[in-house]
């Protein structure tokens, strides 16, 4: 073998090794073991020879599923074998041990030791070497280590079964040192282990040239020699046989490679320098990814300006605006993986609806696994308060208004806030819509008075007032009109259809009239000329018609789908086969007969009238291709993601109220889909009558939003004033009032106060509170003056903790304490009528006789239920209702209990078995009846899935949507076993406030 190209052999390396074990090279030599040069010289000569006979013509080992071949012929069982040469040695030694003394000869035994340890390569892992045997190496009497070259990794190339056994010779050779250590005196009765017994067997190695030739031997001898051989025997058959642990090379370069981009990364935003890194001061990671799994290969100059603001390099709030499809998100996304990344802080991100923060789980789940951080989902009935605290990775929390909202009061409460290093805001301009609005108004103010180092990033496409939000938000501002796809806006008059223009006079340019040929019949069903409009578009593109109500929506869409010719139905048809049925399979049989008609033909119309599960198959259906036209009402347009080639606008009216520029500016911005469509149209449908007014409609700006705090009373002020005391934010007047001197609502206070000041609604708010039973107010002494302080009783504890409207929180309590009096376990609705909300009364018109006869239907229990809580056959009109119970109110214990149950079943509506299945973002009732019967019947099987394998196995599954769930069950498998992990050492770490035995005992004397 030629000169330094030798490498570590496989199978045979036992045999080649020649290093010196841990605990023989660190041990301190003692007189005994300093014997004369020539003693030491004739020694070593010895087991070089006979190391070299054993190693001169070894070919490489072929494979033999063979037990008693596996090691070739170093490692096999036969006469021959390195075990039988052991077994020799040992039965010489035993003649030599019943003539010698063990005192005499320890540094004999010490050297050899030493000896056999060499041959046998007992040395860790990560110290081996390349070892050269050509001609020069047989004269050397020295042992030297040949370092392995760089970017070679030896533990790829050595079996498996040389791996463990090294790792137990070590482990047992350190043991032996520190037995060494304890009983130095080497007397007889030290128990000899595997290694020591094989140092002795050195020494006969060299006796055996003199002649010696005893064979007495004990039966205790002898036993301890079979259990030698047995043990070796045994260990290295068991590790020949394990797998090859596969050390990925190049993906351990990866790992450091980010590693050390994120450190640099972190450097360059902690120091004031220009020099953004490899992709915004993010690893080169994040960019591939981003090609990978968005296919986004360069920013929008836009995008690329907003990241390098000062003001974003400084850490200030920005607020930015910029129309709809222009890529707001994508720079949040950047300044969230920032935060994770590199300054190691957790991120809240706040989105309006349920359906957006699933469709964003999906799309980051993907980012979490490889770049390592947590996606944790707060919507609907997910989320834990606190949320759990992560030593190491960092977690993005995504949720809609109100759960942020109790997501930071829990931060709050538990002093974590200043964990939390970056709140992103989707869609700031509905903190002027109602209730929600008062929410997110609170949520926000919170934020700025309670952390110094959070910073917030709002984003819109429909901002007027900015300044007042900039006030507010002490924010910094960045607009642009840039748009990918170029959006045309129409109006349609009779048959003549008119482009916007602002240029012009009247406000619109004349563009085309429409040819369609329209018989009679056609024209009195669709005299808005729907269907001319739509099949210019359809089924090659995409389209969606927002109408005024949601009965509208169905009409339009079967009226439409009775023109169509009979060729839509051959496009895609077996996935609309498949949508239908699984459609079916969720509503437990039972399909809406408008969808049953129209989604042949590639239509369906998408309010809210569906549910959550309908909504995201239609959804993902018209995603993939499958649906090529929706009708729906307006809040699809603040919705999930789901662009169109044209938009049409049925009428310039949601409901009853005419358009606000608003709403018509978050219609007309899902026409265009950037990468897809070249130009986007929007067609206003209008009447004569309403010219004057849509013409105002188009010029003017967009509307002012407005604080709802003072507006929505009990979900506003009085709310906020709950928890402010309740988390000890301020717990005196004028700590509440000032406060509310940083709040939106008190940047508009000229405005939106005409009669009452801000104190003046402050005090009154305080007062309605401690009336209600809800807070306890108490004077204390401050510096010679009285101080009104308040604090939060149970009940009012409870309220703000379950967000509960304070309209209802009395009433509220006292159907829980009547309810504990005879609550019936029987069946479910005595717990559903609990936990109905008191407001949903407003919502329900039932139809009266369709009430009766469900009510005759009722077992007698569930009749017992409704005669306890006053409901009867001669007052059957009687409608009531109640909220969901916390666990802040122990006389409640019994609800908490029951409750969780009724949550899981509530919440899914499956077969337990289908639950685990479920969780995972995008696995819906039908999908996760494929999923269990295909054999995925857990989160791990989903975790560890190849998404090709699903592909091919679950039928009418795209690639993307199989990517998604594998890449969220392996989210929600690592958040759980991380939390569980953490569990684990916070069990077994040592309590801070155990008391020292030691200062007991001295205290005690």
């Amino acid at each position: 073998m030629e000169e330094g190209c030798s490498r570590i052999r496989r199978r045979v390396s036992v045999c080649k090794r020649n290093r010196p074990s841990l605990a023989s090279t660190s041990a301190i030599p003692s007189a005994a073991q300093l014997q004369s040069r020539d003693e030491q010289e004739e020694e070593e000569e010895m087991v070089t020879r006979s190391r070299r006979r054993k190693t001169v013509g070894v070919q490489p080992v072929e494979h033999n599923d063979s037990e008693e071949d596996m090691f070739g012929d170093y490692d096999s069982f036969t006469e021959n074998s390195f075990l039988a040469q052991v077994d020799d040695l040992e039965q010489k030694y035993i003649q030599l041990s019943e003539q010698r003394k063990h005192a005499t000869d320890f540094a004999t035994e010490d050297f050899c030791s030493e000896s056999i340890k060499n041959k046998l390569s007992v040395t860790t892992v990560s110290n081996f070497t390349e070892y050269k045997s050509d001609e020069h190496t047989e004269n050397q009497t020295e042992h030297e280590d040949v370092p392995v070259e760089p970017g070679t990794d030896v533990l790829y190339d050595l079996p498996s079964s040389q791996v463990l056994y090294f790792e137990n010779l070590q482990n047992s050779s350190n043991d032996l040192g520190d037995q060494l250590t304890e009983k130095g005196d080497g007397s007889s009765s030290f128990p000899k282990t595997v290694n020591e017994e094989l140092s002795h067997n050195c020494i006969k190695q060299q006796e055996q040239n003199d002649g010696s030739s005893s064979k007495v031997r004990s039966n205790s001898d002898t036993s301890r020699r079979k259990s030698i051989k047995d043990h070796l025997k045994s260990t290295m058959t068991g590790n020949a046989k394990a797998q090859t642990p596969i050390f990925s090379r190049s993906k351990q370069l990866k790992e450091t490679l980010l590693s050390e981009e994120i450190n640099v990364a972190k450097k360059t935003i902690e120091s004031s320098s220009d020099d953004l890194g490899p992709f915004y001061s993010l690893p080169s990671k994040v960019r591939d990814l981003y090609v990978q799994f968005k296919g986004i290969e360069k920013l929008y100059e836009w995008q690329h300006t907003c990241l390098t603001l000062s003001s974003v390099q400084e850490r200030k709030n920005l607020i930015y605006s910029l129309p709809t499809s222009g890529g707001k998100t994508l720079v949040a996304e950047i300044l969230m993986l920032q935060e994770l990344l590199c300054r190691r802080k957790d991120v809240l991100m706040i989105l309006p609806y349920v359906a957006i923060v699933q469709e964003k789980i999906s799309g980051l789940s993907s980012f979490a696994i490889e770049l390592g951080f947590f996606v944790e989902e707060y919507a609907g009935s997910k989320g834990r308060f606190p949320p759990i605290k992560r030593r190491e990775k960092k977690s993005l929390y995504i949720a809609t208004i109100e759960k942020g909202h109790s997501l930071v009061n829990s931060l709050i409460e538990t002093g974590r806030i200043d964990g939390l290093g970056l709140v992103v805001v989707d869609e700031l301009h509905m903190i002027g819509e109602g209730s929600r609005g008062a929410i997110l108004e609170m949520t926000l103010a919170k934020i700025l008075y309670t952390s110094k180092t959070t910073q917030i990033i709002g984003m819109s496409a429909t901002l007027n007032n900015v300044e007042d939000l900039q006030q507010f938000l002490q924010a910094e501002y960045y607009t642009s009109q840039f748009r990918p796809v170029e959006l045309k806006e129409y109006l349609k008059i009779n048959d003549t259809i008119y482009e916007v223009d602002s240029k012009a006079d009247s406000g619109m340019t004349f563009s085309r009239l429409l040819n369609y040929k329209y018989s009679d019949t056609l024209k009195k069903m669709d005299p808005d000329h729907l269907v001319a409009l739509v099949t210019e578009v359809i089924p090659n593109y995409s389209c969606l018609v927002f109408c005024p109500s949601k009965k509208n929506c169905e009409n339009v869409a079967e009226m439409i789908c009775k023109f169509l010719s009979k060729e839509y139905l051959k496009q895609r048809e077996k996935e609309k086969c498949e949508l239908i049925k699984n459609l079916r399979n969720m509503s437990s049989g039972n399909l809406c007969p408008v969808l049953k008609r129209t989604i042949p033909f590639g239509v369906a119309y998408h309010h809210s009238g569906l549910t959550n599960d309908e909504r995201r198959l239609l959804e993902e259906a018209y995603s993939t291709g499958t649906l090529c036209l929706f009708t729906c009402t307006s809040t699809l347009a603040a919705g999930v993601n789901l662009p169109a080639r044209r938009v049409i606008l049925r009428a310039p009216y949601v409901a009853k109220e005419f358009l606000k520029r608003n709403q018509y500016k978050q219609m007309i911005g899902r026409a265009g889909r950037a990468g897809i469509d070249t130009i986007g149209e929007s067609i206003l449908i209008l009447q004569e009558k309403d010219k004057q007014q849509v013409l105002e409609l188009i010029s003017r700006p967009l509307e002012n939003c407005y604080s709802c705090l003072v507006q929505e009373f009990t979900k506003g002020i009085q709310t906020l004033f709950l928890s402010l005391i309740g988390l000890k934010i301020a717990t005196n007047l004028d700590d509440i009032y000032h406060f509310m001197n940083g709040t939106f609502f008190a940047v508009q206070q000229k405005t939106l106060l005409k009669e009452k000041s801000l104190w003046e609604i402050t005090v009154e708010s305080l007062g309605y509170l401690t009336e209600k039973g809800l807070l306890q107010k108490y004077t204390v002494l401050s510096e010679e003056e009285l101080q009104y302080n308040f604090r939060i009783t149970k009940l009012g504890r409870a309220s703000f903790k379950g967000t509960i409207d304070l309209a209802y929180c009395d009433i509220l309590y006292r159907d829980l304490k009547k309810g504990l009096e005879g609550l019936v376990l029987e069946s479910l609705l005595h717990l559903i009528y609990l936990t109905t909300p008191y407001d949903l009364v407003s919502q329900c018109d039932p139809d009266w006789m369709i009430y009766f006869r469900q009510f005759s239907q009722l077992s007698p229990a569930e009749q017992n239920v409704a005669a306890l809580l006053g409901v009867s056959e001669s007052f059957i009109g009687k409608k009531a209702s109640g909220q969901a119970i916390r666990k802040e109110l122990e006389e409640f214990w019994v609800y908490r209990a029951l409750l969780v149950e009724l949550t899981k079943k509530l919440t899914y509506c499956v077969k337990a078995e289908l639950i685990p299945l479920m969780e995972v973002t995008g696995v819906l009732e039908g999908r996760a009846k494929q999923l269990y019967n295909a054999g995925y019947k857990s989160l791990m099987h989903l975790a560890n899935a190849n998404p090709e394998v699903l592909i091919r196995t679950i039928d009418h599954l795209s690639r993307r949507q199989a990517k998604q769930i594998v890449s969220s069950a392996k989210m929600l498998l690592h958040e759980k076993a991380e939390a569980l992990q953490e569990e684990v050492e916070e069990l077994l770490r040592l309590p801070s406030d155990l008391p020292d035995v030691e200062a007991s005992s001295s205290e005690k004397a």
